[in-house]
């Protein structure tokens, strides 16, 4: 079975911003960005894999919730999606947003100019740091998946680098009826035409519109 590169459940505005303006520790996704999720934060999925929860909402945003986890080996993300701190790494005691038993149960690898060890957590998640590059991580994670898929967790930088690199073969995004007006776009700078992505599957749920983009000669 081929390894494919998928981004998965990546919300955007209206406007088209993955993020808000003013990230920080406060404001992990910049503000007013939570608006972005409310489809995906009450799903089914979203309530077991992030906070360990019973019940939640099912239909069409826990389908798209729940692919988003099926069949991934390894996750690559940006250094803002494991934390705020920029720069060298004061010390070793953040150890990302989500406590002791992160949501992934898999090797996340954390693109960075900065080396650091790798951080083993609960739930058989190890958070592993890249300094070498996109390409580097991608074989990386391809390596650990061991035949199943890598997702690109975002933030919008990381998927626009691994968009320009013609690595990514399919993406979901969910479209949010919300307006940012600043921050992150996903798209900037990236011609999806250019690229040869299509447009493949939309569906609209009560909160969101769900898009499926994939690359012609993907698997």
């Amino acid at each position: 079975m081929l390894t494919r590169v998928r981004v998965e459940s990546f919300t955007i505005s209206l406007d088209g911003y993955g993020a808000g303006p003013r990230q920080g520790i406060d404001d992990p996704l910049g503000v007013g960005a939570t608006d972005l999720h409310q489809w995906a934060l009450p799903t089914r999925t979203f309530q077991r894999t992030l906070f360990g929860a019973d019940g939640g909402t099912t239909g069409i945003n826990d389908n798209f919730a729940a692919r988003g986890f099926a069949n991934i080996g390894a996750w690559i993300l940006g250094r803002n999606m494991f934390g705020p701190i920029r720069g060298p790494w004061p010390d070793l005691s953040w150890k990302g947003w989500w406590g002791d038993n992160p949501p992934y149960h898999v090797p996340v690898f954390i693109l960075t100019h900065h080396a650091h060890p790798p951080v083993p957590m609960e739930g058989n998640t190890t958070f592993y740091f890249v300094t070498t590059g996109i390409r580097d991580a991608l074989d990386l994670a391809r390596q650990a998946a061991s035949g199943m898929d890598v997702r690109i967790g975002g933030g919008a930088n990381t998927i626009q680098q691994y968009l320009r690199a013609g690595l990514i073969d399919e993406m979901h995004l969910a479209i949010a009826p919300v307006l940012l007006g600043s921050g992150e776009r996903l798209f900037e700078g990236v011609d999806l035409r250019a690229l040869e992505y299509d447009c493949v599957q939309h569906v609209a749920s009560e909160n969101a519109t769900h898009v499926v983009l994939k690359r012609r000669g993907a698997p």
